[in-house]
């Protein structure tokens, strides 16, 4: 049976959308990856299309509130905050007999310079990101 996994940061607009993509991607025979933000925002269009360059599609994704995950009653094996560490103290605590792990990600809205120099950033965090979860796939399911 598949281990449900919740993603949260601030917005569900970047880096907690892009982790359950790759989680579900790599690891999606384990785990069923799910993703939420404390204040729902909109997709940022620059991670859209850093993950279209990588084959995968979150153009029809939906940015999701935490309070309404909570409120679906759905458990979570595990629930991991992708905030950067400036944003951590707003990260979400997911209530809940749950494992919360927590992984320092730079925010791709915080990005600045040309649309090039933002993607280039974008394209950095999404691989910092395929790489955590490719190793954190790799330990748990040695366990």
């Amino acid at each position: 049976m598949k281990s449900n996994v919740l993603f949260i940061c601030v917005h569900n607009s970047a880096r907690s959308q892009m982790a359950e993509a790759w989680l579900n991607q790599i690891c999606g025979d384990s785990f069923a990856a799910e993703s939420a933000g404390l204040e729902p925002g909109t997709l940022n269009p620059l991670v859209v299309e850093a993950m279209q360059e990588v084959g995968i599609d979150i153009s029809n994704k939906e940015t999701r509130a935490v309070f309404d995950v909570f409120k679906s009653g759905k458990l979570f094996g595990h629930v991991i905050t992708v905030c950067d560490e400036t944003s951590a103290e707003r990260c979400p605590i997911f209530p809940g007999v749950t494992k919360r792990l927590h992984w320092s990600f730079r925010d791709p809205s915080a990005l600045i310079g040309t649309h090039e120099e933002k993607m280039a950033g974008v394209r950095e965090i999404r691989d910092e990101i395929r790489e955590k979860i490719e190793v954190w796939c790799a330990e748990i399911r040695s366990l």
